[in-house]
């Protein structure tokens, strides 16, 4: 069996045994992509198969390009990461810590310290997801917040859980970022990433909006039930929000995201385009989070998500953009390799040292599935060995 077959034949399982109904992935080095595959259906509501070219809500994938864009206004001299947030997005400056409740009064306080932009670009500036904080949860409960999902200025107007620079916790940092990016070009987050990164990498289906005749390649979101079937729902990011998000607002193809993959591999540069300069990349992709441990996420809501961590009993650290691993994962990953995932159990990484990129692309609740990520090992592992 050749390895492309041998890469196929573990989607192809994959989808036989019930763990998406349509997986889409794809492997590159610096060169191009060396590995396409589709498999299965955009939705169990239909017949109609899932190709290369489909679409998908890829969530917090949009990270890694607001964070990108956050980046390159770095190295232009106009954003200084270590300001506080609120300089260039005054709202944030009235977040507070929530310590916890009186009854159904949230208990706050000032924050010991100002957060910073490097706080949000490494997930330390002390907010968290409803998924992962139960604090958080009965916040947004309780006051009646719309939450990140609504689009809204007020959906990103929740406390922090602890003080700046204390610990790791994933949340809704990105999106302020969105804010940093906006307050700083004065243009939309939606402007700034189509002209820096979507136009010159010839991402032609990523964007924040999903229109027209892009609309007729996108995948059905599912759930998965009690009894581990599929049934379609409705969830995508709010079209023409208040508020574009850093933090979750794309859609995209397996295509697309690898050849900004390629981008990360090629220093900042692919077909002659550069992004990014290779030092200021090289800082993107440093630790930034010194000793901090990364620790698994426990989910709170387990229909939308799994307890999450990627890699269980390696170290791991965070730098500007995404989260990397410091040893070598068996088998697949050398050290420095960058990678993370989007809430529908779409996932991406780039390994520098082994010039290889992957990304592997399902669409359904709750993320951090076992099975989704059981593929997502065994994706990797035919594709380090098709080498």
């Amino acid at each position: 069996m050749s390895s492309h077959e041998t890469i196929n034949a573990v989607l192809n399982r994959a989808v036989a045994a019930g763990v998406a109904p349509g997986i889409v992935a794809g492997a590159a080095d610096r060169d191009g992509n060396f590995y396409e595959g589709a498999f299965g259906v955009r939705s169990v509501a239909g017949r109609e198969p899932i190709t290369i070219d489909s679409v998908f809500r890829i969530f917090s994938m949009t990270k890694a390009l607001a964070s990108i864009a956050a980046a390159q206004l770095m190295e232009q001299g106009l954003l200084d990461i270590d300001k506080p947030v609120e300089a260039y997005a005054p709202a944030f400056g009235a977040l507070q810590v929530l310590e916890g409740f009186d009854g159904d009064s949230p208990r706050l306080r000032a924050p010991k310290r100002k957060a910073t932009v490097r706080h949000l670009m490494t997930h330390t500036a002390g907010l968290a997801y409803q998924f992962w904080n139960p604090d958080t949860a009965k916040y947004l409960e309780v006051t009646g917040n719309p939450g990140f999902l609504s689009g809204t200025k007020n959906g990103i107007n929740y406390p922090l859980t602890f003080d700046p620079g204390d610990r790791w916790h994933y949340g809704i940092n990105t999106d302020w970022l969105g804010q940093v990016i906006e307050g700083v070009t004065g243009k939309t987050l939606r402007d700034v990433c189509r002209e820096q990164i979507c136009k010159p990498l010839g991402l032609v289906d990523t964007d924040f909006e999903c229109e027209g005749n892009t609309r007729q390649r996108l995948v059905a979101v599912h759930a998965r039930g009690a009894d581990g079937g599929m049934s379609v729902i409705a969830l995508d990011p709010p079209s023409h929000p208040e508020v574009y998000s850093g933090g979750f607002g794309m859609y995209s193809t397996v295509r697309d995201y690898l050849r900004f993959l390629r981008a990360m591999l090629g220093q900042g540069e692919l077909d002659g385009v550069r992004i990014i300069k290779p030092e200021t990349l090289e800082v993107v992709l440093a630790n930034h989070i010194g000793n901090l441990p990364i620790k698994k996420l426990m989910t709170v809501m387990p229909g939308v998500s799994s307890d999450a961590e990627f890699f269980s009993g390696h170290p791991k650290t965070h730098g500007l953009a995404f989260m990397s691993n410091t040893e070598q994962i068996p088998g697949t990953l050398a050290p420095g390799s960058q990678f993370w995932a989007g809430a529908l159990n779409t996932y991406f990484w780039f390994d520098p040292a082994s010039d290889l990129a992957g990304v592997i692309m399902m669409q359904f609740l709750p993320f951090a599935d076992e099975r989704a990520l059981d593929t997502l090992g065994e994706f990797q592992t035919a594709v380090y060995a098709s080498r």
